[in-house]
C-alpha cells in the first residue's frame, strides 16, 4: 500500500492520472495525464464539454470506471492512501462512508422497486453492521430532514416515482451524506432541474458544506454554477486539464482559448445583439487526436507551433496554469470571436 504524508488540508491528491478504454485504432485515454489537489472543506470545479473526461475522472476516483475500461497509469491519493493499490474490498470500505457520489440522473441511479427510505438505510447499513432497524429508519428519516424533504417520516416509505425530480434529487443527496463522508463528488447535480429547484439544490449543497465541513468536487458544463459555488476551477478538454486557477482568476483573467470560448458562450456573455456565441467543431474523437494542442483544430489563434507538440501547462499567476502557447494574450476574447 502506498502511502504519502499529505499538507495538513490536503485530502485529495490525483497525480498522472490515466484511465483508457479498447477502442478500433487500439487504447485511448479518456483521462489523460490529470493532476489536481482538492483540499478539506473547499470546492473543486470541474467543467468542459461533453467528452471532455470529467465523469470518467470522477468514476476512476470511486474505482468505478465500467469495464473494460481501467485506470491504466498514476495515483489518486486520498488522506495519503493510494486509491489505485488498495484492495477491493478496502475501497468499498471507503466508497459511500468516506468518499460519497451524487450521479447525473437521480431517476435511473435510485431503484424504482425500493422506497427510499429503503435505499438510505441500506447506505448507512453497508457501512455499519448491528445497528438496529429502529435506529436505521431513524436516521434515514433525519437524512430525509436534514435535506429539507417535506414531511420526512411519510416519504421515508415513497417509491422514486412518486417524488419530483427536485426531491429525488434531495433523495440522492441525502443517501450521499447519510455516512459523513469527507469528500462529496456531485456529477452534474442539477441536471433537467428547473432554474427555480437548481438554485435550491446549491444552496442545499452549500449549506451541508459548511455544516460538515466535507470537501466538494462539482462537476459541470454549466460555468455559471461553477463561478457561484467553487474555490478553483479545472477546464478539461480531450481528457487533459487544459486550464487550472482560483475561481476568481479564471473568469476573470482566462488565459486559454478554450476556457475563453466558453466563458464568451455561455448566455450572460451573449453580444448586446443577443446572438450567443460558439465555438465551432467538436471534441476530436480517440481515432483523431491532434499531435499537438488538442484544440488546435478548432483554435481561431493556432499557430503551426501548435501542432507539433503538446504544451503542457505553463504558470500564468499565482495556482493559474494554462496549456497554451500564445497566452497571455491581449484582446484575447476580440480575437477569437472576430
Amino acid at each position: 500500500m502506498t502511502r504519502l504524508i499529505p499538507p495538513m488540508d490536503e485530502l485529495l491528491r490525483i497525480q498522472s492520472l490515466r484511465t483508457v478504454f479498447p477502442g478500433d485504432a487500439g487504447p485511448f485515454a479518456a483521462v489523460d495525464g490529470v493532476d489536481l489537489t482538492l483540499e478539506r472543506g473547499r470546492t473543486l470545479g470541474i467543467v468542459g464539454e461533453s467528452g471532455s473526461g470529467k465523469s470518467v475522472l470522477s468514476l476512476s476516483i470511486m474505482r468505478l470506471v465500467p469495464p473494460p475500461g481501467r485506470i491504466a497509469g498514476g495515483s489518486i491519493h486520498f488522506a495519503g492512501q493510494d486509491l489505485l493499490t488498495l484492495p477491493e474490498p478496502a475501497v468499498r470500505a471507503l466508497r459511500g462512508r468516506r468518499i460519497a457520489m451524487i450521479f447525473q440522473e437521480p431517476m435511473t441511479s435510485l431503484n424504482p422497486a425500493h422506497t427510499v427510505g429503503a435505499q438510505i438505510v441500506e447506505a448507512i447499513a453497508a457501512h455499519e453492521r448491528g445497528v438496529p432497524a429502529r435506529t436505521l429508519r431513524a436516521r434515514a428519516v433525519a437524512a430525509l430532514d436534514r435535506v429539507r424533504i417535506p414531511d420526512p417520516d411519510r416519504r421515508f416509505d415513497d417509491y422514486p416515482h412518486q417524488l419530483s425530480g427536485g426531491q429525488r434529487q434531495r433523495v440522492m443527496i441525502a443517501m450521499a451524506l447519510a455516512c459523513k463522508p469527507d469528500l462529496l463528488i456531485a456529477d452534474e447535480p442539477t441536471t433537467a432541474l428547473d432554474v427555480t429547484v437548481q438554485a435550491e439544490i446549491l444552496a442545499l449543497l452549500r449549506s451541508l458544506q459548511a455544516e460538515t465541513g466535507m470537501a466538494l468536487m462539482l462537476i459541470s458544463h454549466d460555468l455559471g454554477l461553477v463561478a457561484g459555488m467553487a474555490d478553483t476551477v479545472a477546464v478539461m478538454y480531450a481528457g487533459q486539464v487544459i486550464e487550472h486557477a482560483p475561481a476568481a482568476a479564471l473568469f476573470a483573467d482566462a488565459q486559454h482559448p478554450y476556457t475563453l470560448g466558453l466563458i464568451a458562450s455561455a448566455p450572460q456573455a451573449a453580444a448586446p445583439r443577443g446572438r450567443l456565441l460558439a465555438i465551432e467543431g467538436t471534441v476530436p474523437t480517440p481515432a483523431d487526436m491532434p499531435a499537438g494542442c488538442r484544440f488546435e483544430p478548432r483554435c481561431a489563434l493556432a499557430e503551426p507551433a501548435c501542432r507539433a507538440a503538446p504544451p503542457g501547462l505553463r504558470p500564468f499567476g499565482p495556482d493559474h496554469q494554462a496549456a497554451c502557447r500564445r497566452a497571455p494574450v491581449e484582446a484575447l476574447v476580440e480575437a477569437l470571436v472576430a
